[in-house]
């Protein structure tokens, strides 16, 4: 892992950068040697659990065509039918539907900086961890941060929007 120059960064992860300095956030955003396109992938990079991963999910809400952003636990699944009882009934949000209302391609969609201010759920289950890691704009960045912090920088809601798990 290494902390770059801001102007060496993909412009995702600029994006991403600028946004988290502009709310102070300690930990600016670091490349990963390895992609991190899924939550599995990013925790082995790291060396943490795969529940630390905050994964980012966009659904299509169907009324108005709006981007729904679901921020999980990297080992949960969300549960559709829960969101869809918080914000309305959904679709599924296709590669050009993602890179178009965040500005991210899948893989490295951020918790913030999106293009167009997506519609947002933090999952409570995050909360099980004291730090956790999200992407930053690129299948190769991610930044570290606390769940709490995560709920303020993407001034949303925490919610139950996971499948139950069963031992």
């Amino acid at each position: 892992m290494e902390t770059q120059d801001l102007a060496n960064l993909p412009e995702g992860m600029q994006r991403v950068a600028a946004a988290l300095k502009a709310k102070n956030h300690p930990h600016a955003p670091v490349m990963l040697s390895d992609a991190a396109r899924t939550a599995q992938q990013a925790a082995d990079a790291l060396g943490i659990a795969l529940g630390q991963i905050a994964k980012s999910i966009i659904f299509r809400r169907r009324a108005d065509d709006v981007a729904v952003l679901v921020i999980t636990s990297g080992d949960r699944r969300v549960d559709e039918k829960k969101v869809e009882a918080l914000v309305g009934k959904l679709s599924r949000a296709d590669a050009d539907f993602v890179k178009a209302k965040t500005g991210f391609s899948i893989g490295g969609v951020s918790p913030l900086a999106h293009a167009q201010p997506p519609v947002t759920l933090v999952d409570e289950e995050l909360f099980r961890f004291e730090e956790i890691w999200a992407a930053a704009g690129h299948p190769h960045g991610v930044f570290k941060l606390r769940p709490q912090d995560l709920a303020a920088l993407a001034d949303a809601p925490t919610a139950n929007v996971t499948q139950v798990v069963h031992p």
